[in-house]
């Protein structure tokens, strides 16, 4: 009886061991099925790309196409960047010049940093798709791409065999919501959340605060801004008659009805057809170099225009140098503002500004580097007609 009972016992036991092993097993099993679906971090880029990520362990960085590392620059950590396209490293003779003399923000602070890196592609505007034999050189486990062709940007992660993540700007520059789309993005992929909220909350409180400055004005002068667009081509004709800043500071817009909506030339004849209508020209700094030739050759060509009669004529930085430079566009439309509506603006001294927003964006001071670049010609400032262009 004895010896039966221990029979049982033992079966029993034996039971209770297989079945906790099993038990444990099946753990096991869910446990890596968890970790394994956990593991893999998906976002969807700004092109509406949905891209695996992995584990999201990220060292090696590389950034391409026209404004990809200026947008990371705001975010991200610069030692990561193991490449760097040619137009962005100054230590190198052969390269795309035609930005050299222009106030970059993200070049005036980090340029030394990416010298002796390796290049990831000869960058700027004549660039018109990715070197991937050059990124692979560079070994990098994420590449952060401006280049908008979806297939051609899935051909290339594909090729490459790491993920490619796809940032926009857009058409409103810094207040375009392309831009706080990336830089949450970049936020969510490089673990720096944090600091993408809080410069996308600068950008929504500097808007705000702008327009209440200037909203209800009674008289609202109207401006011409021209010099805006394309750069090497863009002039005194290059304006935009939808222009985002002139909107959240309530600018009244001399090119309104006349022009296409996005950045585009308006003929001679319509500017001189507004021309007495204008009690204010702005004037991009991006312009400066191609309105000279053609002012000496006509130094009467402005004469039709009452701003530029009159002495209303000022110079703004210019914000579109390998795509826009976010944190000069935002304090241009601070100066824009101040500009027209100078006693709704009295306390706003853009050097302070531009110290508060080169901070808030790059965590530097670049006041002075930006006023410094031979292109800015000096910074903000109102134009001597008389001299300017001589």
């Amino acid at each position: 009886m004895k010896s039966s009972k221990k029979v049982i016992i033992c079966i029993l036991t034996l039971v209770l061991v297989v079945a906790l092993a099993l038990t444990a097993v099946g753990c096991k099993r869910n446990d890596q099925n968890d970790k394994s679906s956990g593991s893999d971090k998906i976002v969807t880029d700004m092109v509406g790309r949905e891209v695996n990520l992995g584990n999201a362990q990220f060292r090696k960085v590389v950034c391409i196409g026209a404004g990809a590392l200026r947008m990371y620059s705001y975010v991200g950590d610069m030692s990561l960047i193991a490449g760097v396209e040619d137009i962005d490293n100054y230590e190198l003779s052969a390269r795309p010049k035609m930005f050299d003399n222009v106030a970059r923000p993200y070049m005036l602070a980090y340029a030394d940093d990416l010298k002796g890196l390796p290049s990831c592609g000869v960058g700027g505007p004549n660039a018109q798709s990715a070197e991937a034999e050059k990124i692979l050189t560079c070994n990098p486990d994420i590449v952060i791409s401006e280049y908008e062709d979806v297939d051609k940007e899935n051909a290339l992660q594909e090729q490459l065999g790491i993920p490619v993540v796809t940032v926009r700007y857009g058409a409103k520059g810094v207040f375009d919501d392309n831009v706080k789309g990336s830089l949450t993005l970049l936020g969510i992929i490089f673990g720096k959340e944090a600091k993408a909220k809080a410069l996308c909350d600068y950008i929504d409180a500097q808007k705000a605060e702008l327009s209440r400055l200037t909203e209800g004005q009674t008289t609202q002068p109207s401006v011409y801004i021209c010099g805006l667009g394309n750069w090497g081509t863009t002039n005194h004709l290059m304006t935009a008659q939808n222009y985002e800043p002139f909107n959240v500071a309530h600018i009244r817009n001399a090119v309104s009805g006349l022009a296409n909506g996005g950045i585009g030339a308006i003929d001679a004849e319509k500017l001189a057809s507004i021309g007495e209508d204008v009690d204010v020209m702005i004037i991009d700094a991006a312009a400066v170099k191609n309105i000279k030739p053609l002012y000496a050759n006509d130094p009467h060509m402005f004469d039709g225009i009452k701003a530029w009669r009159e002495g209303n004529v000022y110079l703004e930085m210019a914000y579109n140098a390998y795509y826009t430079n976010l944190e000069i566009a935002l304090i241009n439309s601070w100066y824009a503002a101040k500009v027209v509506y100078p006693q709704a603006l009295a306390d706003v001294d853009i050097d302070a500004k531009t110290k508060e927003v080169t901070e808030a964006f790059l965590g530097k001071d670049l006041t002075q580097a930006i006023k410094g670049c031979a292109q800015s010609y000096g910074g903000y400032q109102q134009i001597d007609t008389a001299t300017f262009f001589d």
